[in-house]
């Protein structure tokens, strides 16, 4: 068995790959060039789902990624980051409608839980919704879906992996690989620190094509960015996660919520402190599309404006497990994250560990890129 393991990053799939990795037995040593959740982890919706991924395959996945979810957070002591309210969904025009229905008619293809809710059916579920902003009918609820908060998760995780024996290294980059025939012999950093590795996990979310790159293997990105605004505590009751035309919103604990528009992400240009800076109009833009759906929130302030990049592989779909070019070098890549991070995660740590996982893992191969058109991109995740 791989005894010495290096995972790089600390977001929620470096930590739950960590935290399966101690749980069988590794000696884990995660690494990140900043802190635990404060990349993608700490600027997400964090929406968990599996609403309109295609292929099958996919779908499937995020469907067992949820029950993880449920089952890791009901043996928790404090698993206070997981919340399953639901998920209201409605749509502005006869296209975008005839598209929330077919996605509709799929999941339940599939067997998926979903129905229509009319709007004294969502008045009942969130009272402090304005009636006038809701159409009629055609408001689709999808019971088993919710969202969780990343930091705690990651903490959870993470503190997982420590009680196991794991050393979290922060602020301290990757510069290079090790690399000898086939396989990765360590992970330099930063520091001048060298881990020797038995294995490696790629778990860096969008500069994940970067650590890839230092192993000789090119894993194409399509990364975008998200802004997310977040109030400060505010009487306004939300209970659950929201796609309304002009704005996404759910709560994100002791009285705040968050509020994203795809309408804005494109506002958001990076600042000469190699972070973002996003206009205050198209933060407005966003407050405003919330206010008018909850009244309430006209009296909210706005504590936080953060700027999340997506990590996307280049066909969509997720990264996981060994590149069979360098067997003992892995990948935990993906958008949608916070759904699959607790389940893919600890697939991935079972396979470093040498459990056989190619039921699982097969269709989202690193190898699939040998013959990868980046012009021939589906769309597989419809969130």
């Amino acid at each position: 068995m791989v005894t010495r393991v290096v995972v790089i990053g600390a977001g929620v799939y470096g930590a739950a790959v960590a935290a399966g990795l101690t749980r069988r037995g590794a000696r884990v040593t995660v690494v990140d060039a900043g802190a635990p959740a404060g990349g993608t982890s700490g600027a997400t919706f964090s929406w968990t789902n599996s609403c309109g991924k295609q292929p099958r395959a996919y779908h499937e996945l995020s469907v067992a990624s949820m029950a993880a979810h449920r089952r890791l957070a009901a043996e928790a002591p404090q698993g206070d980051w997981y919340h399953e309210g639901g998920n209201l969904e409605w749509a502005d025009g006869d296209d975008a409608r005839a598209e929330l229905r077919a996605k509709v008619e799929g999941v339940l293809d599939y067997g998926y839980e979903a129905r229509w809710l009319d709007r004294d059916d969502v008045l009942r579920l969130e009272p402090e919704m304005a009636p006038a902003e809701l159409p009629p009918d055609q408001i689709a609820f999808f019971p088993r879906e919710g969202w969780v908060d990343p930091a705690r998760l990651v903490g959870h995780l993470l503190a997982t992996a420590v009680s196991g024996g794991a050393e979290v290294v922060r602020d301290d980059a990757v510069t290079g690989l090790e690399v000898d025939g086939a396989e990765v012999r360590a992970v330099r950093l930063a520091s001048g620190r060298r881990l020797p590795a038995a294995a490696v996990v790629n778990c860096a979310g969008p500069r994940a094509g970067q650590v890839a790159e230092l192993a000789g293997l090119a894993l194409p990105m399509r990364n975008t960015r998200g802004v997310l605004v977040y109030t400060s505590p505010t009487t306004v009751t939300v209970a659950r996660v929201v796609h309304a035309p002009h704005v996404h919103l759910r709560p994100d604990g002791r009285g705040r919520l968050l509020l994203h528009s795809p309408e804005i992400d494109d506002a958001a240009q990076p600042a000469t402190d190699g972070g973002y800076q996003v206009p205050r109009p198209a933060v407005d833009r966003v407050v405003e599309a919330g206010s008018r759906l909850y009244p309430g929130l006209r009296d909210a302030t706005v504590r936080d404006v953060r700027v999340g990049e997506r990590p996307i592989p280049g066909d969509g779909l997720p990264v996981l497990g060994r590149a069979g070019r360098l067997p003992n070098f892995h990948f935990a890549v993906s958008h949608s994250g916070a759904t699959l991070s607790v389940y893919a995660g600890d697939l991935v740590a079972a396979e470093v560990l040498g459990e056989d996982r190619d039921a699982e893992l097969a269709p989202y191969r690193f190898d699939r890129f040998d013959q990868f058109d980046p012009s021939d991109r589906p769309d597989p995740y419809a969130g």
